[in-house]
């Protein structure tokens, strides 16, 4: 009984131990992943270095910032589609880029992507004609 006993007693302690390694092994590689999504998020360098290649894309306006970012990853011009979705809703150009018809650069950044993508909002016409037919 004794034997039987001290044998559970090994096998559980055993099973503590690696449940315990797995489980920092797990948390280990979930940090290193959030680390390097982060790092990338502000670092990301083009996808190619000098002149780069010029490709043209099309956005139009019921397109989604994750549906934009996989067609820029298709046509290489990012290397990771979810990261230029974080990219694009971090960014300052987040509320500018609109529809239009773009040519773009393998050497451009996601930021100089999001940069050239940049539409002028269109100001309603009416009220300045209104404000010149009243003087």
């Amino acid at each position: 009984m004794k034997a039987k006993s001290l044998i559970g007693a090994v096998l559980g302690a055993i099973f503590r131990v690696v449940a315990t390694i797995f489980v920092i092994y797990v948390i280990y590689r979930g940090a290193m992943i959030c680390y390097d999504y982060g790092y990338r998020t502000f670092t990301e360098p083009a996808v190619s270095a000098g002149e780069g290649r010029t490709v043209t894309v099309a956005v139009t306006e019921d397109m989604t910032p994750s549906e934009l970012a996989k067609i820029l990853e298709s046509r290489g011009l990012v290397r990771d589609a979810k990261l230029f979705t974080i990219q694009y809703y971090l960014s300052e150009y987040r509320e500018d880029v609109g529809p239009g018809v773009f040519d773009l650069s393998t050497s451009m950044t996601a930021e100089e992507i999001m940069a050239a993508m940049v539409v002028e909002k269109e100001e309603d016409t009416e009220e300045p004609a209104e404000e010149a037919a009243q003087e």
